[in-house]
């Protein structure tokens, strides 16, 4: 199983839109400075987090993107799922057919892999994952992003 860049990537700008929630809309040149993602590809990426529902875009002067709901409301699987990634760690994208249209010795195995690979993504939030790098890096009190009050 191999997560693409476009999932990692999609996660690490809905992580740095969510350490700025509240400071108003983020532009993408802010995010791909920071984050040393390309502009245009963060434009795609962009697109279909909008066209998914999890952020909104305001045109103009101070526009840029913004989380549509809270980063405790957003889970790293809404994400990845919100950019068509799949993560699947079977060698026949889960048609169960591996083995001359039959599911291989070991199809199970990897099936359940991914389900628990799934469900740890749909278990953690991006106010979880930045809550975890903020403590893991001693981040001054005084600086810690707060997530309704979390």
């Amino acid at each position: 199983m191999r997560l693409t860049t476009k999932g990692r990537y999609a996660v690490t700008a809905m992580l740095d839109l969510s350490l700025n929630y509240g400071l108003g809309s983020i532009t993408l040149a802010d995010i791909s400075d920071r984050q040393g993602i390309s502009l245009s590809y963060l434009e795609q990426l962009f697109a279909r987090l909008r066209k998914q529902g999890l952020v909104s875009s305001t045109r103009g002067p101070g526009g840029g993107y913004r989380l549509s709901r809270p980063a405790d409301e957003i889970t790293a699987m809404d994400v990845i799922s919100a950019v068509d990634e799949k993560v699947d760690s079977t060698a026949c994208e889960g048609r169960a057919d591996c083995h001359g249209g039959e599911p291989c010795l070991s199809h199970e195995l990897w099936q359940s892999l991914s389900e628990q690979i799934q469900n740890y993504l749909a278990g953690i939030t991006l106010a979880q994952v930045v809550r975890d790098y903020q403590s893991k890096r001693n981040v001054d009190e005084d600086k810690v992003i707060k997530f309704n009050g979390i």
